[in-house]
């Protein structure tokens, strides 16, 4: 078993090589989807000030709730709806460094000041997205957002259902 830790004097750059690496291993022959986003989602609660980690699944128009770690969450956001309905209909990731200035924010837990979310997306298709949000304001930078561009591709590749 594949553990992720990261000294804690360790930058950015240095804990998304050890994230990545970490994901890559334990998604290597596990084809449970559910399983693979629990796990990962678990690696992507310990990233420096993050509250609250997680997977939304397309689902019609919807994204739905997948596995995640953190306070409870909203179940269902809308299309276009919120950071993360906006990344998903955008299809490009989305920082945002205060949550009460993005007009029509979903506050799905009052303590949320940032978030990053990064759609996960296979050809044409949009199959959910990576939200992380911090109880800190200006947590998230164009930096996580690129690495977490990285972790979409590989989620991307799992076995979603049709």
């Amino acid at each position: 078993m594949h553990t992720f830790d990261f000294p804690a004097d360790a930058d950015r750059a240095e804990i998304y090589t050890e994230l990545l690496a970490t994901a890559q291993a334990l998604v290597e022959g596990e084809p449970d989807l559910v399983a693979n986003l629990a796990n990962l989602a678990a690696c992507l609660k310990q990233l420096p000030g993050v509250s609250w980690a997680g997977f939304y699944r397309q689902v019609g128009d919807d994204l739905v709730l997948g596995p995640f770690q953190g306070k409870l969450a909203c179940t269902r956001i809308g299309p276009g709806k919120g950071v993360c309905g906006t990344a998903a209909a955008r299809r490009e990731a989305l920082v945002v460094a205060d949550v009460d200035a993005f007009p029509g924010h979903i506050a799905c837990d009052a303590d949320s000041r940032s978030e990053v979310v990064v759609p996960i997306v296979r050809g044409d298709q949009v199959l959910g997205v990576i939200d992380l949000d911090s109880d800190r304001r200006g947590n998230f930078d164009d930096g996580d957002a690129a690495q977490l561009t990285k972790l979409a591709a590989l989620v991307a590749g799992l076995d979603w259902p049709a």
